[in-house]
């Protein structure tokens, strides 16, 4: 996650970077003067290789929160 202020504008900007992931598997929430993002990692992957059969998986879930000061105007998010 990167954040970077912009205190002329009086604007904060949060950044992730989430490889592997579609915007349908991540949840961006603000509530109480929370933004929270989450979301679920589900990558199988399944190949031959020298007469094996491989298959990697990879899954999880992740929540980051941060507190947001009081008076925030939150815009909606870009992918």
């Amino acid at each position: 996650m990167d954040l970077h202020e912009d205190s002329d504008k009086k604007i904060v900007s949060a950044t992730f970077e989430l490889p592997g992931l579609k915007k349908e598997d991540v949840s961006i929430d603000v509530a109480n003067n929370r933004l929270t993002i989450s979301g679920e990692s589900k990558i199988s992957d399944k190949h031959k290789e020298a007469g094996y059969v491989v298959k990697e998986r990879r899954y999880g879930k992740f929540s980051r929160t941060l507190n947001l000061p009081p008076g925030v105007k939150v815009s909606r998010p870009t992918f």
